[in-house]
């Protein structure tokens, strides 16, 4: 039985342990999945006593906790807490410490440690996770001292939170969790060299980018993720509404421009629209804001918006310039160079004729797929679902590979924070837990894994934290029984070879090199009774006309379901720029 801890005296002594977990109620958090272990048991007995305050939610894989802190940050825009043990349990973080380094995303995760007395022997369950981490965190912390520690979590969570937000990892030795001290919550942060406050941009800066979109003649706007870390979409809509340029998005973007706007090019880049890599290509202005210029956006970067001038604004100095040299580089907070850009943007000249030609491109080569295809095909699926769920305001989590582009391509997000997906380390299993973080803060919200049969059965297990936590998350399985990207890359590079693709057995009719599909005898694995092993609804479907009512079955149930759906793998995700080349080679049909 849970114990709810009594307020402590000022100057009372407290321990470790209770000190951190107070700490990070302190700074708001009511959430955090934590998985147990020896090292940091104290950790969790803490947790227990302050239950009244704080919701500890087991996952069934650290990785699976890790993902879900993500959702809370990717859906809130607040921190997400993981904690793990110390050993296994802390490197079982690893790729979602990488993950949210890549994509920016604010965490806090919390590990045990081994006794200070022991670190550096290989005790039992000791790996150096500092040092593992050094390199994909955005600060670390190895806490040796007890009355460090509601200094060190004050500290965690302005550096997650100011600037370019991103991971920060304490570690926490055993011993440092049981000894006892008099807490100082309001100590002063000791963060030397640290700039506590964001840049802003010098008015010189917007002055120049306004002069530049004044004397444009083809300008576009290229809007990334850190539109939405900012919270600067309102920003965005009103530049995009004063100037008339049009608004083109990352995939990390998606949401900051509603995709149902006229002026919207949707995402660019190798799985991009095809009237976005054209605007791109043809114009003159280019307006980066809060993007890294990934390489999955820009081909063969020298060719990358070749003859125009790029302004590119982000909050990271070290982005600006590294990989795009901008004319205009500026160093701010993105939402604040956009307040102030909008005081004195004007409209350039004319550029009906530009807007004109990208409507065009538009209206003559927009996403599409065979819609006579007597079976489902995954963009019809994902099409279906934005029908049924685009009023419900959703929340629409991914997994990594062809789902995930055609979810980016067919499902038409108009806010922010509704689309979240692995985009910088593409981490496969990133769905469903991600999906069970966003569903923990907000109950009554539908919140819906897109994923597929390889990512899925990444994290699977986490089925059974939704279903005893009460987090009825919803999982579209597209299911081809393939590694759908490796595939396509496999067909279009590499003469159609299977080099292990294929997720069902050797005596497949393919794995002879016979056959061109699956029957519901081959279905393998059986995910509908995996999930019903795991207290959760579903069903499998493979006819078309059973589609809108299965859907309507998983939005409707009343907890955690999983709806199978039989898609073939020979489908590939169009348009596509090889990696490296540009958009002169980009693959049409």
């Amino acid at each position: 039985m849970a114990t709810v801890t009594k307020p402590k005296t000022k100057n009372e002594l407290t321990s470790g342990a209770d000190i951190l977990v107070e700490a990070l109620v302190n700074h708001g958090v009511d959430t955090i999945f934590a998985y147990p272990g020896g090292a940091s048991m104290p950790l969790h007995q803490a947790l227990t006593r302050f239950s009244d305050k704080l919701r500890t939610i087991l996952p069934r894989h650290e990785q699976g906790g890790a993902f879900a802190a993500q959702g809370i940050a990717r859906s809130t825009g607040k921190p997400g807490v993981c904690m793990a043990t110390s050993g296994p349990g802390a490197t079982n973080l690893v790729t979602a410490i990488a993950d949210a380094k890549l994509d920016s995303i604010p965490l806090i995760a919390i590990t045990g440690q081994v006794p200070t007395k022991v670190i550096g022997t290989d005790a039992f369950q000791e790996t150096p996770i500092v040092e593992v981490c050094r390199g994909i965190t955005k600060h670390h912390y190895l806490v040796t001292d007890v009355n460090d520690i509601a200094r060190v979590v004050k500290e965690a969570f302005i550096i997650a939170m100011t600037g370019r937000q991103g991971p920060v990892l304490i570690d926490v030795p055993k011993n440092v969790q049981v000894d006892k001290a008099v807490p100082d919550y309001d100590a002063e942060p000791n963060l030397p060299g640290f700039r506590m406050e964001n840049p802003r941009a010098k008015p010189e800066q917007i002055n120049q980018i306004a002069a530049a979109i004044k004397l444009s003649k083809r300008p576009v706007i290229y809007a990334g993720g850190g539109i939405i870390s900012a919270g600067a979409s309102d920003e965005l809509r009103k530049l995009a509404k004063k100037t008339g340029i049009p608004v083109t998005m990352t995939v990390m973007g998606l949401g900051a421009f509603p995709s149902t706007d006229p002026s919207t090019l949707d995402m660019l880049g190798m799985h991009g629209s095809v009237y976005a890599n054209y605007a791109v290509e043809q114009a003159d202005l280019l307006i980066a804001l809060g993007v890294r210029f990934d390489d999955r956006v820009t081909g063969k970067v020298e060719e990358f918006c070749k003859h125009g001038k790029v302004v590119h604004v982000d909050i990271d100095a070290s982005e600006l310039n590294k990989n795009k040299p901008a004319h205009i580089p500026v160093c701010s907070d993105v939402k604040y160079a956009l307040i102030e850009l909008n005081k004195i943007v004007e409209p350039p000249e004319d550029i009906s004729g530009w807007v004109e030609q990208c409507r065009r491109w538009k209206e003559d080569e927009p996403f599409h797929y065979n819609e006579s295809f007597p079976g489902i095909l995954q963009q019809h699926a994902i099409r279906e679902l934005w029908k049924l769920t685009r009023d419900r305001d959703p929340v629409i989590t991914v997994g990594v590979g062809q789902h995930q582009m055609w979810a980016a391509q067919f499902y038409k997000f108009d806010r922010p924070r509704t689309f979240l997906s692995s985009s910088g380390l593409g981490t496969m299993g990133f769905g469903l837990p991600a999906a069970m973080g966003a569903q923990s803060q907000f109950p009554d919200r539908l919140v819906i894994d897109i994923d597929g049969d390889g990512s899925f059965q990444m994290n699977i297990q986490e089925l059974a934290t939704c279903y005893c936590e009460k987090l009825p998350v919803k999982v579209l399985l597209l299911n081809n029984q393939h590694l759908g990207m490796v595939v396509q890359w496999e067909d279009r590079f590499m003469q159609g070879n299977r080099a292990h693709t294929y997720l069902g057995p050797i005596e497949h009719p393919e794995a002879r090199g016979q056959g061109d599909g699956f029957g519901p005898s081959e279905r393998y694995p059986d995910f509908v009774t995996i999930a019903k092993g795991y207290g959760c609804g579903a069903a499998y479907i493979r006819k078309k006309a059973d589609l809108v009512p299965a859907l309507e079955e998983m939005i409707n149930y009343p907890g955690p379901f999983v709806l199978d759906v039989e898609v073939p793998y020979q489908e590939h995700v169009l348009p596509m720029i090889p990696s490296g080349h540009t958009v002169r080679d980009m693959i049409k049909e």
